[in-house]
C-alpha cells in the first residue's frame, strides 16, 4: 500500500475457492482525535471501510470497564511484557477507535486493503498505536506503518503470528501453529508432534500454507498434502472451533510422523 490518490489497485486471490466462512477483522487504534473526524483513506489506496466493517469511537476510560478490554487480563499482560512503552502509551490515550466487522468470503483481499488504508489514515489524524488482538500485537504508529504500508500490500505472513510451544499431547515434542488466518476467512494451521530438530522446517511450512490459504486456497478433511522434506505427505484434519483460546478459529491440523 502506498500514499496515492489513484484508483485503488486490486489485491487478488489467485488460489481462491469459494466457501461459506467469513473473514473477521478487529483492530483498536489508540490516540486523540478531532471531534469531527475526517479520515483521508484515499491517500492510502482505500475506498473506505468495506460493507460489514464499522468504526466505533470510545473514551478509553469508558472502554476500560468492558470485560473484553484488550489491555487487561492475559492479553494485556502479554502486550505489556512485549512492548511496555507502547502499552503505556495506549493505556493513557484519551480515546480508542475500534474497527471491527465480518466479511463474506470473496475472490479478492480488497476488503483488507480498504480497512488497512483507513487505519493508516487514522494514524495521520491522531492515532498513536494499533492493537491487532488476532495476532497479539501492539505497534506504535511508525512501526505499524513500516510493517503494513508496503507497495502492493504487506505479504500474508505480516498478518499472521507463528507460534512454537510444547505440545501438551506429546511430551518432548512441539506444537507449531498460526494465529490470524481468520482475517482471510480461513482456518489456522496447526502442526503437532513436531520434534525439536524440525521446528524450523515446521515454521517454514506454516509460512507456505499461510500464503496459500490467505490467497484463497482451501484444504479438505482427509486430504493428503505433498509437502516433501521431513514432513512427507501429512493428512489434513479440519478441527477446532472459534472458542479455542490458542486460535479463536478453526484449524487445519497435521501431525508429524511418530
Amino acid at each position: 500500500m502506498t500514499d496515492s490518490t489513484a484508483a485503488p489497485a486490486s489485491w487478488p486471490r489467485p488460489y481462491w475457492q469459494p466457501g461459506d466462512e467469513e473473514a473477521l477483522l478487529q483492530f483498536y487504534v489508540f490516540g486523540k482525535f478531532d471531534t469531527d473526524l475526517a479520515i483521508p483513506a484515499a491517500r492510502y489506496g482505500s475506498d473506505g471501510l468495506p460493507e460489514g466493517v464499522e468504526l466505533q469511537r470510545f473514551q478509553n476510560a469508558v472502554l476500560r470497564r468492558w470485560e473484553g478490554y484488550p489491555l487487561i487480563g492475559a492479553l494485556g499482560a502479554l502486550l505489556k511484557e512485549d512492548a511496555p512503552e507502547v502499552y503505556e502509551q495506549a493505556r493513557l490515550a484519551p480515546e480508542v477507535l475500534v474497527v471491527r466487522g465480518r466479511i463474506a468470503d470473496r475472490d479478492s483481499l480488497d476488503y483488507l486493503r480498504d480497512t488497512l488504508g483507513v487505519i493508516a489514515a487514522l494514524l495521520d489524524v491522531g492515532g498513536k498505536s494499533v492493537l491487532d488482538p488476532q495476532i497479539l500485537s501492539l505497534h506504535d504508529a511508525d512501526t505499524w506503518r513500516r510493517r503494513y504500508l508496503v507497495p502492493g500490500g504487506a505479504p500474508p505472513r505480516s498478518h499472521v503470528l507463528i507460534v512454537c510451544r510444547e505440545d501438551e499431547a506429546a511430551p518432548g515434542r512441539f506444537h507449531v501453529h498460526t494465529r490470524g488466518l481468520r482475517k482471510f476467512g480461513r482456518p489456522d494451521v496447526s502442526l503437532r508432534n513436531v520434534p525439536e530438530s524440525a521446528t524450523s522446517q515446521a515454521g517454514l511450512l506454516c509460512e507456505r500454507l499461510v500464503e496459500m490459504l490467505a490467497l484463497g486456497a482451501r484444504f479438505a478433511d482427509g486430504q493428503e498434502l505433498e509437502v516433501g522434506g521431513v514432513f512427507g505427505s501429512p493428512v489434513v484434519r479440519l478441527s477446532g472451533d472459534y472458542e479455542d483460546p490458542h486460535f479463536n478459529n478453526r484449524t487445519v491440523e497435521m501431525h508429524f510422523p511418530a
